[in-house]
């Protein structure tokens, strides 16, 4: 009798999953792009992560922002086009229009490949304004939508913290600062502007500038795509989305500002919706509150089930 009845309970448990660590190619828009889940259970939710940018990749040093989100997701990481190790296997077109439907296609692909009615989305910057345009073109495909210090209007952006940058300057009487800011106009003209916007907003949220070289080096390819990404006004574009979403915000950011995405949660209407404040971090709450952002997140897949 002990014996059948030990045989009904594992059979009643369920099918049981196991851990997955994968990597390859995926042919997405007619280019192979290279994609990486991984987590302890391959039946867990799946969790995709748009990267940043555009063109940053962060295969390199995923583990350090995803190792707790592995034990409750399959965390899928996806390098967009030009991007990463996709760029190494093709050369391909870039556009705003091209990344947006590569990104509805790898939802569709995953949801698929793990057999899952829905997945989430989860973007950080440029990656958050792609995980908002995919919740406007396919919400019925998403558990939740999670952006993080998002793109909402980021000419506004841009020109608020040009405009708070100034009055430091000014304040400070920093003759430098203002030399170089008053170069800058808003949408960047060149790469000299880009530069030392950059530069001074790295200052006014106490993070490390990036190099010159650096940002003339990604501007080459990928300054019209942000700028043509730059003109979208979600306000205008998504005022209401049919699908839950939530926004992990930096109270010091000024790159993707953190008064817009407030203003946009406020206004937005979908199914639910909630903004969690980072208050030590700028623009990078997964990387500067690590812990609380890994919590946050597995929080609202617990909220959710």
């Amino acid at each position: 009798m002990f014996r059948i009845l030990l045989v009904i309970c594992l059979f009643s448990t369920g099918s049981v999953g196991k851990s997955i660590n994968h990597a390859e190619a995926v042919t997405i828009g007619g280019i192979k792009q290279w994609m990486k889940w991984e987590g302890i259970d391959d039946q867990a939710p799946v969790l995709l992560f748009l990267h940043g940018g555009p063109g940053n990749s962060v295969m390199a040093y995923a583990d350090k922002f995803t190792n707790q989100l592995k034990q409750h997701f399959v965390v899928v990481h996806w390098d967009q086009r030009q991007s990463g190790k996709t760029a190494t296997l093709n050369e391909s077109p870039v556009s705003v229009d091209l990344i947006v439907r590569d990104a509805v296609e790898v939802v569709h692909y995953l949801a698929g490949h793990f057999t899952q009615d829905k997945i989430y989305v989860m973007g950080h910057s440029w990656g958050g304004y792609l995980a908002l345009r995919v919740a406007a073109e396919i919400p019925q495909r998403l558990v939740a939508c999670i952006a993080i210090s998002p793109m909402i209007h980021q000419l506004e952006s841009e020109t608020l913290s040009l405009s708070l940058m100034k009055a430091e300057a000014a304040q400070l009487k920093n003759v430098e600062s203002l030399n170089e800011l008053n170069q800058v106009t808003i949408p960047f003209h060149n790469t000299t502007q880009l530069y030392y916007h950059r530069k001074w907003l790295s200052n006014l949220m106490g993070t490390n500038p990036p190099s010159r070289h650096r940002v003339e080096q990604w501007a080459t390819l990928w300054l019209p795509v942000f700028l043509e990404a730059s003109q979208t006004n979600f306000f205008e574009f998504a005022p209401a989305l049919a699908c839950r979403l939530f926004f992990l915000v930096g109270r010091l950011d000024y790159q993707t500002h953190y008064k817009l995405t407030e203003s946009y949660y406020q206004q937005v209407v979908c199914p639910e919706k909630k903004l969690y404040w980072f208050e030590q971090s700028a623009h990078n709450p997964h990387l500067t509150e690590t812990m609380k952002f890994e919590q946050t997140v597995i929080d609202i897949k617990n909220q959710i089930n």
